[in-house]
Parts: structure tokens; C-alpha cells; sequence
């Protein structure tokens, strides 16, 4: 099979639907619901047709219809049976599935649509924390089971990634406090993953504070001119693979000796740090999610 998927296997089918392959097979011999293809070694395959029909009858099922019925439907009645329930209830796993298939098929209108049917009811913090990063979530697995591959990463982040800048433009709009306070957000030398730093720069604008936003790839160095430019900054760094787990405690070391006055703090984003104890009072490790900088930002 291609590497950019147009055809899926039955394990794919599960990792993407929630199905389990063995209730796909019993739908498939019961009532005739997916028309899977075959290889010459007699392995059954399916194209986007069938991947999307199974995901809207995985959405219909949340909602009481059976699969005896659904089966009797065509692909044009299924999907209008779905925006009818879309039109009364938002049903937060159908959004899920739309952007899973808008990745799958790189279909940037699809997730384009599907974000603007969210944008009229939701702040952007709640589409971020509802539907992006439970998406993102489900990458991470469907990038474990070799469901997807880099290229469907990139495609769906650099989607995300717009819709963060787009709104974090519209925050700058508004300016910031005059309390002073300044944060200063970058990555660590050889960290790429940016797309919570982006939000948490997103959040911290739209809150009104004043931020320095410098990207990735940042030597600890580049930082010490911070001291003659401002009274007081919160420094936040974001940790997903970089540095390694051996370099961790030596940068953190260097943040605290190189960068921080008495004023200043440290905070540093990242699943890794959910067993380590900071060092010092100006230092606080936050975890992975941006939820736990909320209680920090009330001020």
C-alpha cells in the first residue's frame, strides 16, 4: 500500500472508527454494510467510500438508530441523516471524524468547514481543548499502530497551527496590561514540536499580557540580554524531545544560574516532567496540557 493512504485495512478501519475488526466483519457478513475489495492473496482492503460510511454510521449508532437499519441506507441518505442530527445536537464525535477524514484524505477544505461550523458557537479555547487536542491524542496512537504516516501528521498540524496564529494575530490586536510582567516563550535547543507553545502564547494574549514570543530552537544563551531589558519575566519552554532526558536537570541548572534574577521565573510544559520536583521556587513544571497554566495566568 502507498504510503499517502487512499485504501485502509481492517486494522486501520478499527484504529480510526473505534470499531473493533471483528464487529466490522460481523456488519460487513450481516448486513452488507462496507464492500471491502480484496488482494490477490485474499486480504480484504477498503477505499475513502467505505472509511466514511463507517464513520457515520458510528455517529448514527451514538444516537439509538440500528445497524439494521443504517445498512439499508445509501452513503447520500447516511450523511443527511448526520447533518440532521448535527442541526439539532452537536455531536462532538462526528467533528472528530470529520477531521480524522479531512486528514486522512488531506482534504483542507473538509477541516476548513468542519472548523468553521464549530466557530459560532465555541471560543477558540474550546475548540482547542474539545476537538484539537483530543485529535492530537488520537494521532499520537494512530501514529503507534502505523495507521498514519508523517505526512498526515504534517498536513493536519500545519491546519492547526493557522488557526492558532489567525487568532493569536486577532489577540495582538488588543494591547496589554501595563502590569509589567513580560513572558518570554521559547523552545529548547533541538525541540521542533511548537504547536502548544503557539497556544500557550495564544492564551497569554488573549488574556492581555505581554509576550515575547521567540520560537524554536533556542540556546539558553540567547536569553541573557533579558536581564538589561526588563524587570521582570516569566520565561515558558515547552519539553517534548528535546533535551534528552540526561541534558534535562543541566538545562534546567542553566535557566536558573544563567537567565533568572530574584524576579524572574521559569515555567517548563511537558508530559516528562510529571515525576521531577523543581528546584527552586521560580521554577514550576506545568505537565503536558496548557490547562494547568490557567490558575498561573489569573492575576
Amino acid at each position: 500500500m502507498a504510503n499517502i493512504k487512499s485504501i485502509y485495512s481492517i486494522k486501520d478501519l478499527e484504529n480510526l472508527s473505534g470499531v473493533k475488526a471483528h464487529t466490522i466483519r460481523i456488519w460487513e457478513r450481516r448486513y452488507h454494510l462496507l464492500a471491502p475489495m480484496r488482494t490477490e492473496n485474499n486480504i480484504r482492503y477498503y477505499d475513502t467510500h467505505n472509511f466514511q460510511k463507517l464513520l457515520n454510521v458510528v455517529v448514527l449508532l451514538r444516537y439509538g438508530f440500528k445497524i439494521s437499519k443504517l445498512s439499508k441506507l445509501t452513503e447520500a441518505e447516511l450523511q443527511a441523516r448526520v447533518n440532521e442530527i448535527r442541526s439539532h445536537k452537536y455531536d462532538r464525535d462526528h467533528v472528530a471524524h470529520q477531521f480524522k477524514l479531512a486528514m486522512m484524505t488531506f482534504d483542507q477544505q473538509l477541516f476548513m468547514e468542519t472548523y468553521d461550523s464549530l466557530v459560532p458557537d465555541r471560543s477558540f479555547r474550546e475548540i482547542f481543548f474539545d476537538y484539537f487536542l483530543p485529535l492530537f491524542d488520537d494521532i499520537g496512537v494512530l501514529w503507534q499502530t502505523k495507521t498514519i504516516t508523517p505526512a498526515h501528521e504534517h498536513f493536519i498540524s500545519y491546519l492547526v497551527r493557522l488557526k492558532i496564529l489567525a487568532n493569536t494575530n486577532a489577540s495582538m490586536a488588543n494591547p496589554a496590561s501595563p502590569s509589567g510582567q513580560v513572558y518570554a516563550l521559547f523552545l529548547p535547543h533541538g525541540e521542533i514540536h511548537e504547536l502548544g507553545l503557539l497556544y500557550l502564547n495564544y492564551e497569554l494574549l488573549s488574556r492581555g499580557h505581554h509576550t515575547i514570543y521567540l520560537g524554536e530552537n533556542l540556546p539558553v544563551d540567547t536569553l541573557e540580554g533579558f536581564k538589561t531589558l526588563f524587570d521582570q519575566v516569566t520565561y515558558i519552554s515547552y519539553t517534548t524531545v528535546a533535551p534528552s532526558p540526561d541534558a534535562l536537570d543541566d538545562y534546567i541548572h542553566e535557566m536558573a544560574t544563567s537567565v533568572l534574577t530574584s524576579k524572574d521565573a521559569f515555567w517548563l510544559v511537558g508530559g516528562r516532567l510529571s515525576d521531577k520536583t523543581p528546584p527552586s521556587p521560580h521554577i514550576r513544571f506545568l505537565g503536558r496540557c496548557a490547562r494547568l497554566l490557567r490558575p498561573c495566568l489569573i492575576n
